[in-house]
């Protein structure tokens, strides 16, 4: 399912192995739709990977992926400063950063996303919670 305004874009995906790839290919479309792609493309799309993996591997339900594109208060509403990303899942708890191993198989995407992006956080829901960052545009 996808829902879309013009400055937001929203997916339920089924917490079903092929959710990862298919939220890559659907956050990917989506920025080049809105000619972000080559400025935030690959980084979104990893951090996107790694959050609907975290929540395929810890909660049993639908995964929430939204992005909304930001503009700043009394900016041309054309001029985009920043991409906010939110990923949901039904499980209540926040993610826990990890110090992983160098032979570890996981534990980074937390890490990759505090390091990454220009804020992030998390926040209860009414079921479940959403893990959040924003990715500031080249030059903002």
């Amino acid at each position: 399912m996808i829902y879309t305004d013009g400055d937001r874009a929203e997916w339920t995906f089924p917490a079903e192995a092929n959710a990862v790839r298919t939220a890559r290919h659907a956050v990917r479309e989506t920025l080049r739709s809105w000619e972000l792609d080559g400025l935030l493309g690959d980084v979104t799309v990893l951090l996107v990977s790694e959050l609907v993996t975290n929540s395929l591997r810890y909660a049993s339900g639908p995964i929430g992926v939204r992005l909304v594109r930001v503009h700043p208060d009394g900016a041309d509403p054309a001029r985009c400063t920043a991409l906010l990303v939110e990923v949901s899942d039904p499980l209540p708890d926040p993610p826990t950063a990890k110090a992983p191993g160098p032979d570890d198989e996981g534990g980074r995407g937390l890490g990759l996303v505090a390091g990454t992006a220009r804020r992030w956080g998390t926040r209860k829901g009414t079921v479940g919670k959403t893990v959040w960052f924003e990715l500031a545009l080249p030059g903002e």
